[in-house]
């Protein structure tokens, strides 16, 4: 029984901010129906890495655990009655359909609060739903380089640098998944639903909060050094650094400790909130320069013990075997029926009385079209005839691994 035990969510999202949104509901226990076409969900035909798996590759797989699949043809008039029928039951619809999509297919939020007037529908789009943007294709490298962030980090002779993360599709999801549980949350004061409508824009900008506010605010522009800083709103030294054998990390370090540490006479008079900015690129360069003198163990040794912030750069095999990552129970394990034993990041947040648990793998298309269309009340013989017509899809019971 987690948190959301009760909660019904209808996801009608596609690639990776509306189902990492909804799994997020499903892992505190929410019941998810991932309603998605006879030919499955976009992302079960585009993997990341090309990582295929055996019948759901690595990108849907990670996406969609905790959620139920009805695999219905929306654009039939038998399927667009059987989501309808399902709307009047549900708590939380969650679509990111293109600006115009959701009303041409009967959908949108008008259309659905009239059904249920205690729903809570989230919107999610690339720029938002109107604007001179809202047609433009919402994908998430191409938000990064709208949204400032590339141009704070990095050396100004050398392209801007995208994360190493699908960032803004995370950030959307977070925010969306936000944006729900306040919604329920305002419906359980009220006993109103509510239109939630959540863009990868906003969403990118806003997480850059003191930095924007140092632009706009405090008037200080956002100049790239010459040497590869971490950021241009952070004093020096702060970014990566090679060492003997690899790299480390190191933030905001009191100069004239750093200094004695690696041998640096130049900044034992150096005051860390002004000198730091003044020689920004001087500073960053001795100190890289002595940092390959040593080894990342060596230095990390060196100083932790005197509190120079630091850190080891890690591949993803150091994540999974870190021994905190360990500790805390990051990643999860559980067997799938088509992919076998699955190993994935887990749940973020930790309830005491209500645990977030993977009980249900990401499913087979169709995999529970048929106990889906039974529970909103379908006799057999409807169901059936829904197969027959093509309006609905079954995954077959005879799983081939």
């Amino acid at each position: 029984m987690g948190i959301l035990s009760g909660i019904r969510v209808l996801d009608c999202s596609i690639a990776m901010a509306g189902p990492f949104a909804a799994q997020r509901m499903g892992d505190m226990g929410a019941d998810v129906i991932k309603v998605e076409p006879t030919t499955g969900e976009w992302q079960r035909h585009a993997p990341a890495g090309g990582a295929w798996g055996n019948e759901i590759n690595v990108s849907f797989l990670s996406l969609n655990r905790n959620k139920r699949s009805l695999a219905v043809d929306l654009k039939s008039p038998e399927g667009k009655a059987l989501l309808l029928d399902l709307v009047k039951s549900a708590d939380v619809f969650l679509q990111n359909y293109r600006p115009g999509v959701a009303a041409r297919l009967g959908v949108d939020y008008e259309t659905l609060s009239a059904i249920n007037p205690k729903l809570v529908y989230v919107s999610m789009s690339g720029y938002g739903e109107d604007g001179p943007y809202k047609n433009y294709p919402g994908q998430d490298l191409l938000l990064q380089s709208m949204s400032g962030a590339m141009m704070s980090a990095g050396s100004k002779d050398t392209p801007p640098s995208p994360a190493g993360q699908y960032l803004v599709d995370a950030i959307t999801a977070y925010t969306a998944f936000e944006g729900a549980l306040a919604a329920l949350f305002h419906r359980e004061r009220t006993g109103e639903g509510q239109k939630v409508e959540v863009n990868m824009l906003d969403a990118i900008t806003t997480i850059q909060m003191q930095e924007l506010s140092v632009f706009t605010v405090g008037k200080k522009p956002q100049i790239r050094s010459v040497e590869p800083h971490a950021h241009s709103y952070i004093r020096a030294p702060y970014g990566v650094f090679k060492t003997k054998d690899s790299y480390i990390t190191i933030a905001m370090a009191n100069l004239k400790k750093l200094g004695e540490l690696i041998g640096e006479p130049f900044f034992a008079d150096l005051e860390d909130q002004t000198d730091s900015w003044t020689y920004r690129d001087k500073i960053y360069a001795m100190t890289r320069i002595k940092l390959e003198e040593k080894t990342t163990q060596e230095w990390l040794d060196m100083f932790r013990p005197v509190d120079i912030w630091c850190g080891p750069v890690y591949g993803y095999e150091d994540v999974v075997n870190d021994p905190q990552i360990k500790h805390n129970g990051t990643f999860v394990e559980y067997d799938h029926p088509t992919e076998g034993r699955v190993k994935t990041p887990g749940f973020p947040i930790k309830f005491s009385k209500t645990p977030s648990t993977v009980d249900r793998g990401a499913p087979r298309v169709g995999e529970h079209t048929r106990e889906i269309l039974a529970a909103a009340g379908k006799s057999e013989a409807e169901i059936e005839a829904l197969l027959k017509s093509g309006a609905v899809k079954q995954a077959p019971e005879k799983v081939n691994v």
